[in-house]
């Protein structure tokens, strides 16, 4: 879920900044900090929106930075519990496929791609169901659910995602799954 979210924290504002105005040297300071870095507990931080209160300077001793407590606007993307994603297959291999939706990746364990047994094909990183013959593959668009966000582990953010469940897939397929009730239909009434 893509949000605007409100901030307070103190930044340090280096040498480099200091012959600008102070809210271009804050601003920049923000972004270099806390731009598409991942929060704990928020999400990613796409982009600082503005800033809304800039308190006076501090210099500490040793330090040749300026130091303002400031409250600011930021765009976050907050990948939520149970949330449908539409996204990009960017990686597969023998035990899952890397999604690619907004600004992070999901993982979907090859157990959660598709209700049917499938194979892993390394030569050409290709994940291929057996009783359905469909075929997934990178640069596929997807529709998954989030199952799990775990944003708090410091280095290691884990999203996990599934397609086994109905109208979740490769876009293709749940396309070919329309298709082919419409056609069903189309003989039921004729």
């Amino acid at each position: 879920m893509f949000q605007i979210q409100k901030f307070e924290d103190s930044i340090r504002v280096p040498p480099k900044y200091i012959g600008l105005d102070v809210n271009e040297s804050v601003r920049k300071s923000l972004a270099e900090r806390y731009e598409n870095r991942v929060i704990k507990d928020v999400g990613v931080i796409l982009a600082i929106n503005k800033t809304l209160d800039i308190g006076e300077g501090k210099i500490h001793v040793e330090d040749a930075g300026v130091y303002y407590t400031i409250s600011f606007e930021a765009l976050v993307y907050t990948p939520k519990l149970h949330e449908i994603i539409i996204g990009e297959v960017v990686d597969i291999t023998n035990f899952g496929v890397f999604v690619r939706f907004g600004p992070i990746d999901g993982l979907c364990h090859v157990s959660q791609v598709i209700n049917d047994y499938v194979s892993f094909e390394e030569t050409s990183k290709v994940l291929a169901a057996r009783d359905t013959k469909r075929i997934l593959k990178i640069d596929d668009d997807v529709k998954a659910r989030i199952i799990a966000v775990s944003l708090n582990k410091g280095d290691v953010n884990k999203i996990n995602i599934t397609m086994r469940q109905p109208g979740l897939g490769a876009l293709r397929w749940i396309e070919e799954e329309k298709d082919a009730k419409k056609s069903a239909k189309k003989k039921e009434g004729a």
